[in-house]
């Protein structure tokens, strides 16, 4: 016969039953999904993506042979990252070019559908979304790193090393494939674009430093 009085070993006790009350739910099912972007960011995406529309309505400088003008779209891609950041600057890239694909004369030069996408320009036209989401990544480092009396000059380097490899690299590469153009020709047809592509990432720069300057919470808060 077994003691009464032995002790029941630990391992066999049932595990403690945490107190619950009656009108306690789970956190999980209470926690509510977080949204990617809130309303103002919406907002900002679909005025950055009129104002890339509006940048490419204003008449190019045609240069070349080749059909790649110069165009304000340089300016207005690197401003819109420099200030949205990286995901929303591409996502309102994103929309401007769905937009001008479906039909809208919003392409540089009035043009609009896929058909631009067998030019000369559609190397450049492919580096807009990367273009900004790089520039817009580094600006998000350096208004989180740096005080804004340094952030201009980074600002304008950021902008010039993404136009080089997420803008002219993409357009060299884009008249070798619908041009049949060589890499030496290629090359030295983009090679117009660099004084003009420099200048506008100066002003996308001090723009850039103006608006975060009247509007500090613009990115800041998405970075913090």
């Amino acid at each position: 016969m077994s003691n009464p009085t032995t002790p029941t070993p630990a391992s066999d006790r049932p595990a403690p039953q945490a107190e619950t009350n009656p009108g306690d739910t789970p956190r999980e099912s209470t926690r509510k999904p977080r949204r990617m972007w809130d309303s103002r960011s919406l907002a900002l995406i679909s005025v950055f993506a009129a104002f890339i529309a509006a940048s490419a309505l204003v008449p190019g400088i045609p240069v070349g042979g080749f059909g790649v003008p110069i165009t304000l779209q340089t300016l207005a891609i690197m401003l819109t990252g420099l200030v949205l950041g990286g995901g929303r600057a591409a996502a309102a890239v994103g929309l401007y070019l769905v937009l001008a694909f479906a039909g809208l004369p919003i392409f540089s030069g009035g043009r609009a559908g896929l058909q631009v996408m067998a030019g000369g320009s559609a190397g450049y036209i492919v580096g807009f979304v990367l273009a900004a989401f790089l520039v817009g990544v580094a600006a998000e480092q350096i208004i989180r790193r740096l005080p804004a009396k340094r952030r201009g000059l980074w600002f304008f380097l950021a902008a010039a090393v993404v136009s080089v490899f997420a803008s002219h690299l993409p357009g060299v590469l884009g008249m070798m494939v619908n041009l049949k153009l060589s890499w030496q020709a290629a090359f030295a047809a983009d090679l117009v674009f660099y004084p003009g592509d420099l200048l506008k990432d100066a002003v996308a720069a001090v723009a850039a430093v103006a608006v975060h300057r009247a509007f500090p919470d613009v990115l800041v808060r998405r970075v913090k």
